[in-house]
């Protein structure tokens, strides 16, 4: 019978690592029973409190902690499998190379510890560094670089050994906006190409731009998982952007049109623009195509130009927050839009 684990690239069943012993003065369940699945060829995102559980799952995954219990597999096997080990690339949070190599000596090195062969390693370091933008910088010794520099030059080192899945902590923290953008853009190809990337981070926003699916988790537990516009849909009905001249009449129009329209749920918010049109968003609870078109037909009837229609969603961030504060109101999110929360991080 074929193994239906083998056609995901990632897959645990009742998970759990429990830490306790001499130097511990309570037992701490870092994962409970949790089983995840992430298919090969997906960018999957990891996302949870501090002490959530996503360092002890990666540590698991990466065969450098043993559970206490369920079973863990990459490609089909289990995480100890060399086979499975050879297979995967890892950028750490906070990774350090020796300052004194240079971006080419640092890939040559790490290279050679994962048991790359001298012809590959001259092969795939300068068109990694090509691909991660260090190029420039190849002969540059690591002590000058940046720390947007240093996540890149991680990610090519992630990526010597050619890797079926990338195991990736953190990798946009401390790049600066162009840096994120050009990472999500690799990330993306690297997707294309039929690598899995599993991704923990707490930028929620780059999550909900880059990732195909997401889990959370809580105390070690798996609370959601889905599809970015799964977790973020919101409630049902649509947002109508409308534009109007700025006449001094535009606010009165569109009152007068709202009540002749059917008679649902709705919010009108302006927004201030300082142009030579008025912008207002009304976020309606119609339910079907009739109404919607119902209230489009009374807009324009009123004179009023509309400019987008969408259905109405959640940020992940809200939608992260709502999770978290339904099990424990305790986690929150940081002014820059980081995650936060008690509990050491597990």
């Amino acid at each position: 019978m074929a193994d239906s684990s083998a056609e995901q690239a990632v897959v645990t069943t009742d998970l759990t690592k429990i830490y306790s012993g001499f130097a511990r003065k309570r037992t701490v369940h870092a994962l409970d029973a949790l089983s995840i699945s992430v298919g090969r060829g997906e960018i999957f995102g990891l996302l949870g409190p501090n002490g959530a559980g996503k360092t002890t799952l990666l540590k698991i995954l990466l065969a450098v902690v043993k559970p206490t219990s369920g079973e863990a597999r990459l490609l089909g096997r289990t995480v100890t499998d060399w086979r499975s080990r050879s297979e995967i690339g890892f950028l750490p949070e906070n990774h350090r190379f020796p300052p004194f190599l240079t971006a080419i000596g640092a890939l040559r090195t790490y290279g050679e510890l994962s048991n790359v062969s001298d012809s590959e390693i001259e092969t795939r370091a300068d068109r990694l560094l090509s691909r991660v933008g260090l190029s420039a910088w190849r002969d540059d010794r690591i002590k000058t670089f940046s720390k947007g520099m240093m996540q890149r030059l991680g990610i090519a080192q992630a990526l010597l050994n050619d890797p079926a899945v990338l195991f990736l902590d953190e990798p946009t923290d401390g790049v600066d906006p162009i840096g994120r953008r050009e990472i999500r853009d690799l990330l993306s190809e690297l997707r294309d190409e039929g690598k899995t990337i599993f991704l923990n981070s707490h930028l929620l926003s780059e999550v909900e731009l880059i990732c195909d699916r997401v889990a959370i988790l809580h105390k070690g537990r798996l609370i959601q998982s889905g599809t970015i516009e799964e977790l973020t849909a919101g409630e049902t009905g649509y947002v109508i952007t409308l534009e109007s001249e700025s006449d001094g009449d535009a606010e009165g129009r569109l009152k007068s049109a709202l009540p002749t329209a059917l008679h649902t749920e709705y919010s009108v918010e302006k927004s201030v623009n300082g142009g030579s049109s008025d912008q207002f968003s009304i976020s309606i609870g119609a339910t079907t195509p009739e109404e919607l078109n119902e209230w489009i037909d009374q807009l324009r009837n009123a004179g009023l130009f509309i400019t987008a229609i969408r259905p109405r969603s959640i940020s992940l961030e809200t939608k992260f927050i709502q999770t978290i504060t339904d099990r424990d109101d305790r986690a929150g999110i940081d002014a820059g839009g980081k995650i936060t929360g008690a509990g050491a991080g597990a």
